[in-house]
């Protein structure tokens, strides 16, 4: 038996504010803008919601500085992290036709996280 959710007036909400998002946003970015909507809304209500929908595949997901961040597009998630400052810094990656050839099935999206040490750290070193 296959578990249908309700709909409700809160969802509706959501889904529409969700809709707004031009960018990335987090459950608390979601949350922060129903609560100017509808103070009855709870952050567990979203989180819920939130997990139903990924589950659905009508919303993308990546983790970014330990915590979900959300997507309505089939975007991609990269980061440079530097091991000597800690400094997290965004970059994208257009094609990754050299992924693709290894893996058997289709990437919607992906998020690559690449350590190593920034160009400021480096100059310190450098001039140590």
């Amino acid at each position: 038996m296959v578990k249908r959710s309700r709909k409700t007036k809160q969802k509706e909400l959501i889904q529409s504010e969700i809709a707004t998002f031009t960018t990335l946003f987090t459950a608390d970015d979601l949350y922060e803008r129903l609560r100017k909507k509808d103070s009855t809304i709870g952050i567990a209500t979203v989180y819920r919601f939130l997990k139903e929908i990924r589950k659905k595949k009508a919303l993308h997901s990546y983790v970014c500085d330990r915590k979900m961040i959300y997507s309505k597009e089939k975007n991609n998630h990269c980061h440079f992290i530097c091991q000597k400052c800690d400094t997290v810094a965004h970059f994208n990656i257009e094609k990754i036709d050299f992924l693709q050839s290894k893996i058997h099935g289709e990437i919607c999206h992906f998020q690559i996280d690449v350590h190593g040490i920034c160009e400021k750290c480096l100059l310190q070193e450098n001039n140590q």
